[in-house]
């Protein structure tokens, strides 16, 4: 077995990518070599920017033969594609949400991964967060008793107000149940454990949308996907969720509370990494704010965490087996909305222990 940091290609120099190379430079577990785009110039421009040594187009990072992992941050529509072609090059594969458009394609990615003796591993690591890494131990050490009922609401006006090229939101793969629910649903499956059925309700409020930054700016854009999504989740395990995402509402809101029968927990946005944690036991006049403890770096933990996986001969806990029971679970949503009826998922995971207390990314331990 190997010895010594991973050495990692990014695949993908957009927007995110920033945040990605900036934290992985400060994780002495790992070591990024390459850095590809489509965009030769985007390459190029991290490639200085980060003092990293090969920047090209996805082949050319793929060849070099010190990459053992790919971190793949391209649009949603291209993670398969860049995820086989890592599989099939000996890498094993970290990549941003959704794993795939379906879950047949995760299916198949994550058996040609089995069969090459891969890994594949995926965003979002944001449960990975202190935050929900607290949150996870209040549940386990039982401090709302047992688990009831969770209650989550993710709502604003969508991305084109500030994202310069927001088009692709509001594509197969993308909207807000398949950008922002990952993170909900993960830090529920986290919690609880799979989803059993689902039955759920969506709408379109829009054909078209308007960029509101950007060169494009004033120009309008198909929508192709539901913006406003309601739905309601039963766990295995017995807990059931409500939950709303939606691009349609001028108030902005996040909200996710978790109901046990000795309290309710009120839960940290999914989407960040950090605090506050508060507990409202059964019968207490107001909330008592929780320790919080654990990793606030950004996104990122997520591959050290594998990448520590791969040393090990262990299972990443932002696995491809949760990315893939998350897709299914939004793949049922949609399946719901559109029969009217309840959907049944095809399969269970585990809920994810939490991360020690003193786990730490940047203290070097391969």
């Amino acid at each position: 077995m190997s010895s010594g940091p991973v050495g990692i290609a990014v695949v993908g120099a957009g927007v995110i990518s920033k945040q990605y190379l900036a934290n992985l430079a400060g994780f002495p577990d790992v070591r990024v070599l390459a850095v590809a785009d489509l965009d030769a110039r985007r390459a190029e421009a991290a490639a200085r920017a980060h003092g990293i040594p090969v920047a090209g187009d996805p082949d050319t990072a793929l060849a070099v033969p010190e990459v053992e992992l790919v971190v793949n941050l391209t649009v949603p529509a291209a993670h398969v594609g860049v995820a086989r072609a890592a599989l099939r090059a000996g890498k094993h594969v970290y990549g941003e949400k959704p794993l795939a458009l379906l879950p047949g394609e995760a299916e198949k990615l994550l058996a040609e991964a089995s069969e090459r003796g891969l890994l594949v591993g995926s965003a979002p690591d944001t449960f990975l967060g202190a935050g929900l890494q607290s949150a996870l131990r209040a549940v386990g050490a039982g401090d709302i008793g047992a688990p009831v009922a969770a209650s989550t609401a993710l709502r604003s006006l969508g991305p084109e107000g500030w994202h310069p090229d927001p088009a692709f939101f509001y594509q197969p793969g993308a909207g807000p149940l398949f950008d922002l629910g990952p993170y909900y649903l993960t830090a529920l499956v986290a919690l609880f454990g799979g989803v059993e059925r689902v039955a759920a309700s969506v709408r379109r409020a829009r054909e078209s949308r308007v960029f509101g930054a950007g060169p494009a700016a004033g120009q309008s854009f198909p929508v192709a996907v539901p913006t406003h999504v309601s739905a309601l989740l039963d766990f295995a395990a017995g807990p059931t969720a409500t939950t709303v995402f939606s691009w349609d509402s001028a108030r902005p809101h996040i909200h996710f509370e978790v109901i046990g029968t000795e309290g309710t927990l009120s839960v940290p946005d999914p989407n960040t990494f950090g605090g506050p944690l508060r507990l409202r036991a059964n019968g207490a006049a107001d909330w008592a704010e929780l320790p919080v403890r654990g990793r606030t770096d950004g996104r990122g933990l997520g591959v050290v965490d594998m990448a520590r996986a791969i040393r090990s001969g262990g299972v990443p806990r932002a696995s491809g087996a949760l990315a893939l029971h998350v897709l299914q679970t939004m793949a049922a949503v949609t399946d719901s909305a559109a029969r009217g009826a309840f959907a049944r998922l095809p399969a269970q995971v585990a809920g994810v222990p939490p991360l020690p207390v003193d786990w730490d990314p940047t203290l070097a331990t391969l």
